[in-house]
């Protein structure tokens, strides 16, 4: 179990941006949804764009099976990766009311979403008991999610990011009820970096520090977790 406190540090943290009441946890009611709307399931390989920034917005995307990343591109072509998002997570909800996709979303693993379009799941959402709230719980957790990242990624080091991301993953592991103390980490040391906004040798280094330190283990993309109050008081220090 990752515990939630927060020592040395007085924000929202982003394993706790999600509600731990029982609707998170709860599917969607497929059955109900396809009664009102079409429901497409889209399998993707690892490497493969769900839908890349520009394309039209006309769904939003549930993950049912494995993982993808959400990345800004600027103009002059550099990549920045702004989420990773799980099974259960929904992808899209930052582009309603823009007419088009605002970023690129790429599978990190061979994964598959169903496709809900939009408008239409909001108007089903209004025939089907607790959908809505569903759906809006979805959206303002991953609201205070991103805030909190921000809010970290300005005052924090390098190595308590890292250390931080490690705490988010484990949380995230242990809500789709998983192990929180053994997981793979599906992204690359090179998004990891793009992410928390450090360089990719920064990451090398800092897992490497934390595994001198025994607050974990890594191997290649395997990690445990050794020592979970201590990452979690280094996740929390303030810079």
């Amino acid at each position: 179990m990752i515990a939630t406190s927060t020592q040395g540090f007085t924000g929202s943290l982003p394993w706790m941006a999600w509600p731990s009441g029982p609707s998170v946890g709860e599917p969607l009611d497929m059955e109900a949804l396809q009664r009102h709307l079409t429901v497409i399931r889209h399998k993707h390989a690892a490497g493969q764009f769900m839908f890349r920034a520009g394309q039209p917005f006309r769904a939003l995307h549930l993950i049912h099976v494995g993982s993808y990343k959400t990345c800004e591109v600027s103009d002059d072509g550099r990549e920045k990766v702004s989420a990773f998002k799980m099974r259960g997570e929904l992808v899209g909800a930052d582009s309603i009311g823009l007419g088009s996709y605002a970023c690129d979303a790429v599978a990190l693993e061979d994964s598959e979403t169903w496709e809900l379009p939009y408008p239409a799941v909001m108007k089903a959402a209004t025939q089907i008991p607790g959908l809505q709230e569903q759906i809006h719980a979805a959206m303002a957790a991953e609201i205070r999610c991103d805030r909190s990242w921000m809010l970290l990624l300005s005052t924090l080091a390098a190595e308590p990011r890292v250390a931080a991301f490690l705490i988010d993953i484990a949380a995230r592991q242990a809500r789709m009820g998983y192990s929180a103390k053994h997981f793979i980490l599906r992204m690359s040391r090179l998004d990891i970096a793009s992410f928390l906004a450090i360089k990719h040798e920064t990451v090398s280094r800092a897992l490497s520090h934390l595994a001198d330190l025994n607050y974990i283990s890594v191997q290649r993309r395997e990690v445990r977790v050794l020592d979970a109050d201590a990452l979690r008081d280094m996740a929390c220090a303030a810079a």
